[in-house]
């Protein structure tokens, strides 16, 4: 796979220069991206190429329920797999601009950059999602590293400066942020429709919900002792609180 842009190698961006002067980069760091966390189930995804790079990004995709095509004359073993599966629709043929047509997202994995830059230029037109990996200026959207915890997802991004640093960043969140935080997360979701129908206002929510998380005893610590009873204790001692509160203010 092409690596990000640097100077002297091989130009791999729509500007074509022959030899990289980084220009395309020029302002990357300085770039704000709008964080946002997409569904993507049932959504029609596209990956042009079926080497190693190819496959990671179609697990990715299949681990969140997208339907995934990929288009690609050959493809390693494992993507083979996945389309005798059915988990996956191949077509094994060379890349057509029309394979965009009705997608969410494409994203290109080859190591032919005229091929890259097409894909990239035929998704621009469709004002579709894009990423070629690698080649920052050919994404309208990064993959940064996740973190994920049953329903929780942390995402770390380095905008493409060091792609080493975030590994390691997520490696430390992960340590950080374990199982026990994905625990409290569904235990709350269990009271939300108590919440939205006792409790009449935001700002009401928003304090039973925060006296739980920031209260004592700390939920994080009765969990990582395995005390799930305790934390569901703290749960109900909070509901009966907040909603003799509200009653009372009514009155």
């Amino acid at each position: 796979m092409p690596a990000q842009a640097y100077a002297g190698k091989e130009c791999v961006c729509q500007l074509r220069r022959g030899i990289c002067d980084q220009s395309c980069v020029a302002g990357m760091l300085e770039t704000p991206f709008y964080i946002a966390c997409l569904r993507l189930s049932r959504s029609r995804c596209v990956v042009v190429g079926g080497g190693e790079v190819g496959l990671e990004k179609v697990e990715g995709l299949l681990a969140c329920d997208a339907r995934v095509e990929l288009i690609a004359p050959s493809a390693v073993p494992e993507l083979q797999e996945h389309a005798r599966e059915g988990s996956i629709a191949w077509q094994a043929r060379e890349y057509r601009p029309e394979d965009l047509d009705a997608a969410l997202l494409v994203i290109a994995a080859t190591d032919d950059s005229e091929l890259n830059i097409r894909v990239w230029e035929d998704a621009e037109r469709r004002a579709m999602l894009v990423n070629v990996v690698d080649v920052p200026p050919l994404c309208s959207f990064i993959l940064p590293a996740i973190v994920r915890q049953g329903p929780l997802a942390i995402a770390i991004s380095t905008a493409g400066a060091s792609p080493a640093l975030a590994k390691r960043m997520k490696r430390e969140v992960a340590e950080l942020f374990g199982e026990e935080y994905a625990r409290l997360a569904v235990l709350l979701n269990d009271v939300r429709g108590w919440a939205k129908g006792t409790l009449p206002s935001y700002q009401e929510r928003r304090a039973f919900f925060e006296s739980i998380v920031n209260g004592e005893p700390d939920p994080i610590a009765l969990l990582r002792a395995g005390d799930v009873v305790g934390v569901r204790e703290v749960i109900a001692a909070a509901q009966r609180r907040h909603q003799h509160s509200g009653a009372g203010a009514a009155a």
